[in-house]
């Protein structure tokens, strides 16, 4: 399959990339966090879930920070079909300490799906 094609792809479609879809995430206010990273979300009208990176200058180079934004991609990207579907999130690295792949996996999912409980329990539809 050619890039973008597979159903683990990470196409242009699966992530935010205007200022104005990061704004409308952030203004929904609904948020759940963990050692790792803080996450922000959505409901979007779509059938998947979108991924959008926040990395500040405060975590480090702009080594460092492209490391982790493609580490984060990376586990999203692994785990999008254990993702709420319809749901635009947001990440946010907790510091420049990197976290293996693994715990990336499994912490998405936990906390995406937290997430939408949140978001169902204060009337917001995800």
């Amino acid at each position: 399959m050619g890039r973008g094609k597979s159903r683990f792809g990470f196409s242009k479609a699966l992530h935010l990339r205007s200022p104005a879809e990061f704004r409308r995430v952030y203004d929904n206010k609904c948020s759940v966090s963990n050692a790792l990273l803080v996450l922000y979300g959505r409901g979007n009208d779509l059938e998947h879930p979108r991924l959008g990176l926040s990395v500040a200058r405060k975590v480090g180079s702009a080594v460092v920070r492209n490391r982790l934004r493609r580490l984060y991609r990376e586990a999203f990207r692994l785990t999008q079909a254990e993702l709420p579907a319809s749901i635009d999130l947001v990440l946010i690295p907790r510091g420049p300490q990197e976290p293996t792949l693994d715990e990336l996996k499994t912490s998405l999912p936990k906390l995406a799906h937290a997430l939408v409980r949140k978001m169902l329990g204060k009337g917001i539809k995800p």
